[in-house]
């Protein structure tokens, strides 16, 4: 008898693969770009089981294919690419990974902090470029301690990112519908503020915000105008929480120092009308924009826990069960 289909639509280690193959026939991209859509298309139709990553995207047309699918087990915390309400009507699970990406989000956010506000990305052009002379310096950006840095988002990455500043003598602000109680905001050294006055008192702001309808621009060319003059802003939350277009505009008002994303508007392909690129105003601008392409969960430890907690999903809905990660009840 053949064993069941189980499909991964990126590259994984070996040893995924091979817990997997316990449970069905796994067939798997070897490569670590997206699965070619003609290749995944003609895939799916017999897979009892899916892994997914943040670069696929499904909907009621892919799921209309499915004929035999169980489970799509997403490698990914983040899933507003993803229609779950089409995977429920279709009585398919659905189930992310929300723990092993915080740590290592959180990470590139203070490195984006340093890095955008010491002016590193200027100072290896001014190297590389033979334009440096030696001993003097001669790029005067602003370091984090003494600073305020105002955090939207206190969800798991975003006090992740206040425990990790609790080291550089900063005081931190946070924006968020659900407040911490009192003695977790102490003990991260972070307080519960509006908005109004995280743009007006941050030196920096970091967006480390979900995705959904209250998100979306968050950061657009108003907010701007209430921050302080020369604020930097960070981005590793979603890339359609801030008008890229309006921070092109900050920028070149100089109202905004400097600006520092690990994601971008054109990701969220679920969004109606996002932009098909980065705005060339971001790109082209070498000094004061610091751009990684989503780093944030780009360890190669992480990425081989999170695939593996993805397969245990998997495997807990071929035995019948309620996979642990599922978000939704079929």
């Amino acid at each position: 008898m053949r064993k069941p289909k189980i499909l991964i639509t990126h590259w994984v280690h070996e040893e995924i693969i091979e817990y997997l193959s316990e449970y069905g026939e796994v067939v798997t991209n070897q490569t670590r770009q997206s699965m070619k859509k003609g290749r995944l298309w003609a895939e799916i139709e017999n897979a009892v089981a899916i892994m997914a990553f943040m670069p696929d995207s499904i909907d009621k047309e892919f799921l209309s294919h499915c004929n035999k699918l169980k489970i799509v087990g997403a490698a990914l915390k983040g899933y507003d690419n993803f229609d779950v309400d089409a995977c429920t009507t279709k009585g398919v699970w659905f189930s992310i990974v929300p723990n092993h990406l915080t740590t290592p989000t959180a990470e590139l956010a203070v490195g984006h902090l340093i890095a955008i506000g010491r002016n590193m990305q200027a100072g290896d052009r001014l190297i590389r470029n033979g334009h440096f002379p030696g001993w003097r310096p001669v790029l005067y950006g602003r370091g984090l301690a003494g600073s305020t840095i105002g955090i939207l988002g206190m969800g798991e990455v975003g006090r992740a990112i206040a425990k990790l500043l609790m080291s550089f003598s900063c005081s931190c602000l946070y924006y968020d519908t659900c407040k911490l109680e009192k003695s977790r905001e102490q003990e991260l050294n972070a307080y519960s503020s509006s908005l109004e006055d995280i743009y007006r008192k941050s030196d920096f702001i970091v967006v480390a915000l979900p995705l959904n309808p209250d998100t979306i621009h968050v950061i657009d060319i108003q907010a701007l105008d209430k921050c302080k003059k020369g604020v930097y802003i960070v981005n590793v939350g979603r890339g359609s929480s801030v008008d890229e277009k309006a921070v092109a505009q900050g920028l070149e008002k100089g109202q905004l120092a400097g600006y520092a994303a690990d994601v971008f508007e054109f990701e969220d392909w679920a969004r109606t009308g996002r932009p098909q690129a980065i705005p060339a105003e971001l790109t082209d601008r070498l000094d004061t924009t610091f751009l990684t392409p989503h780093l944030g969960s780009a360890v190669e430890s992480v990425r081989k826990n999170i695939a593996m907690e993805a397969a245990v999903n998997i495997v807990e809905a071929l035995q019948g069960k309620r996979p642990h990660g599922a978000i939704n009840s079929i």
